[in-house]
């Protein structure tokens, strides 16, 4: 079973003829790593934790039929978006992520799903992330990696304002949990809801 994931506690208004909420605006892509076509009318935005089990789940059973029908097609672009509700190990990951985004640009997403693979199966919550962990996960999944530029570049300051953009993002949508699938404006009431997903998009490519 998946970690229960926290209620939505957010003032919004339904959409019409879907159970799902709105915001007044949709979360911006502007510094965060986009995938697809940047011009895309429809922004898909995943707000997730590294250490967070549902993320990885989300990550292995929705993302691969969503970024084959909507990402690899150019009709949406995806964005990701850090949450550090484990603290420091959130942290860590989310910075090293950033790092890599610096550096690497092209091989972000390796990365980013590298590091989610490295999740272990059991005893989530034990430490798993840790410095030693990320640079493993980095020269594994990042081949032209320059191991002292990403280390400059995770200890940088500019990074930490990398991931306080994030949570400034987090507190503007008031995300209660991990993971949060927002299709432009529209909050997807369960992230694992597939075709609610679709649905959502497929309205507002009209």
């Amino acid at each position: 079973m998946f970690v229960a994931l926290f209620a939505i506690n957010q003032a919004t208004n339904k959409k019409d003829n879907m159970n799902q909420t709105t915001t007044a605006e949709a979360p911006s892509t502007t510094s965060q790593p986009v995938m697809g076509n940047e011009d895309a009318k429809v922004s898909i935005v995943e707000f997730g934790d590294y250490k967070c089990p549902s993320c990885k789940a989300w990550g292995e059973q929705v993302w691969p039929q969503l970024k084959k029908e909507y990402i690899d097609s150019g009709k949406a672009k995806f964005s990701y978006t850090n949450v550090l509700f484990h603290e420091e190990e959130s942290k860590l990951g989310a910075l090293a992520g950033e790092a890599i985004l610096k550096s690497n640009p092209e091989d972000f997403w390796n990365f980013h799903k590298a590091l989610f693979d490295a999740q272990p199966k059991d005893n989530h919550d034990g430490l798993w992330i840790t410095e030693e962990k990320l640079l493993e996960v980095a020269k594994l999944s990042v081949p032209a990696i320059d191991l002292e530029q990403f280390q400059l570049n995770f200890k940088s300051s500019e990074n930490q304002a990398s991931v306080d953009l994030d949570q400034k993002l987090v507190e503007q949508f008031n995300i209660k949990q991990t993971p949060t699938i927002m299709i432009n404006n529209i909050v997807i009431a369960n992230p694992f809801d597939y075709a609610a997903i679709t649905a959502a998009i497929e309205q507002e490519m009209k």
